[in-house]
């Protein structure tokens, strides 16, 4: 039997990357499956290419009556939930005296108070059992320069990630995280790079990270199964790191 056959899924965040990569793998264990993106375009592409039934959403996460808006049409569509991964998320590099207001704002309304919001609105349609996987990063416990404001949220998410565990296991639910080291996406891609620094930065990435790769995508999205499935059913508030020892050798 498939690891999530018969069990409804949220991914938000779910058109490109880590995202669109879990959401190939939820289906090809059975899910039926929910995805969320801004962009329409993408979210179009997205549910096309996606070979399973399908529910596609427009959401800002960190907008609350979108979030809202969200939360009702899972609702009507599906009733309940069985596995939340809140992966949407942003980052935008910069030195910590070149940070604007603006900027630090959009980040911590995108990485932690739309995960939040997203999760709390959610509750009373996760079912008994439920599962919610939240994406960090490992730069929570690192000191990466011009990380300060984005390590700052995922930070705050690992903090998180442990109190809504405790919050919700008398409800059943079982709350963990994984993070990531760099992941070849297409948001490497948004970092505001030329071509020529973005190549300098994979490489000395592959340099700092004692396997000497960056990860990829479905890697991942392996790691978000395990946690979202029964396979994982005596782990929560857990952190699982994915940085090919980065963090810890």
């Amino acid at each position: 039997m498939s690891k999530l056959e018969n069990k409804t899924a949220l991914i938000t965040g779910g058109t490109t990357g880590i995202g669109f990569a879990t959401a190939q793998r939820f289906i090809s264990e059975g899910a039926r499956l929910a995805i969320t993106g801004q962009n329409p375009t993408r979210l179009n592409q997205a549910s096309e290419a996606l070979d399973g039934d399908v529910l596609a959403l427009r959401c800002d996460q960190a907008n609350l009556a979108q979030i809202d808006n969200m939360v009702a049409a899972i609702a009507d569509d599906f009733g309940s939930l069985d596995t939340v991964f809140l992966n949407a998320g942003i980052t935008l590099p910069a030195p910590m005296e070149a940070v604007t207001e603006d900027q630090f704002d959009l980040l911590y309304r995108t990485n932690l108070k739309g995960p939040f919001f997203t999760l709390q609105k959610l509750i009373p349609i996760l079912s008994g059992g439920a599962t919610v996987v939240i994406n960090a990063s490992n730069l929570a416990g690192l000191g990466v320069p011009t990380t300060s404001a984005y390590s700052a949220t995922k930070g705050a998410l690992v903090s998180l990630t442990r109190v809504f565990a405790a919050e919700l296991l008398p409800k059943g639910i079982r709350v963990n995280a994984v993070a990531p080291g760099p992941v070849e996406t297409p948001s490497m891609g948004k970092l505001g790079m030329s071509d020529e620094e973005l190549q300098g930065l994979m490489e000395q990435l592959t340099t700092t990270i004692p396997m000497g790769r960056i990860g990829q995508a479905e890697e991942v999205a392996k790691a978000v199964l395990f946690l979202a499935s029964d396979d994982s059913s005596f782990m929560t508030g857990e952190i699982m790191t994915l940085d090919g020892g980065w963090s810890s050798l």
